[in-house]
């Protein structure tokens, strides 16, 4: 099955790192017994899973190769920021969910407040937007740029002056998503692509070997593109490794 996939697997890669939009993400995986990283790259209706020992910025190097997308969409992670983009995105579920914890240890931090709900409004706007004349809706974008500005003029010290230095030096990559409407808030496609391998090592534990590993990166990346595209896991084992020699797995006409 592994061999099977792997050239598919590669196919979807090239396409993923030629798109104008890459999202990615990373989780824990275990491979004999030592910790290694599963990454995963999303594009237009695809995704490539790679599993490898390293959570560097090395692996988004070997991925993207000579490639640039015009917007990366990603967490605040270092190697991410830095990827091969013109612009970037972070994800403003991450945020939103970083400035609630910040108001449960300060809740009289006026400014958490402020900026979450100014998160949340542009995230409602990007919703509405086809429901608006492109004046309004530009209209609105304007504002929500200008208040966040004014927001970001604040000072204050102790707890939570992090997150405003974070979105002081990221503020070209809070609302890249107003302005294009192929880049989402969030990076919420790539977590739901890492979901069923958290669950797999909570459940299997640690890989036996690294080919394994590579394995069920490759799998993952092609059941799952099928996926995407409409196409059942089974349709899409029975196109990759031919139609069952048994009489009784074929379907019946």
């Amino acid at each position: 099955a592994g061999k099977a996939a792997f050239g598919e697997a590669e196919q979807i890669g090239e396409k993923v790192r030629h798109g104008q939009v890459v999202s990615s993400d990373e989780t824990h995986a275990r491979v004999h017994g030592l910790n290694w990283w599963q990454w995963v790259f999303v594009g237009d209706n695809c995704e490539y899973h790679v599993i490898v020992p390293s959570r560097g910025y090395d692996v988004i190097e070997n991925f993207m190769q000579d490639c640039k997308a015009e917007v990366w969409v990603c967490d605040c992670w270092k190697a991410q920021l830095n990827a091969p983009a013109k612009l970037c995105q972070i994800c403003l579920a991450h945020q939103i969910r970083n400035l609630q914890a910040l108001m449960d240890k300060r809740p009289a931090l006026r400014w958490a407040r402020e900026m979450q709900a100014l998160f949340r409004k542009a995230i409602h706007l990007r919703n509405r937007r086809e429901q608006m004349t492109e004046k309004r809706y530009a209209k609105q974008v304007a504002q929500i740029e200008k208040q966040a500005d004014l927001l970001l003029k604040r000072t204050f010290h102790g707890i939570g002056r992090n997150l405003l230095d974070r979105y002081r030096k990221y503020r070209g990559s809070l609302f890249v998503f107003l302005h294009r409407q192929d880049v989402p808030a969030h990076n919420n496609a790539c977590e739901r692509a890492l979901r069923p391998s958290v669950i797999h090592r909570k459940v299997m534990g640690s890989f036996r070997s690294e080919w394994g590993a590579h394995a069920y990166a490759a799998l993952t990346t092609v059941l799952n593109t099928a996926k995407r595209n409409g196409q059942s896991a089974f349709q899409k084992l029975v196109q990759l490794m031919g139609t069952p020699v048994f009489h009784f797995l074929s379907p019946s006409i």
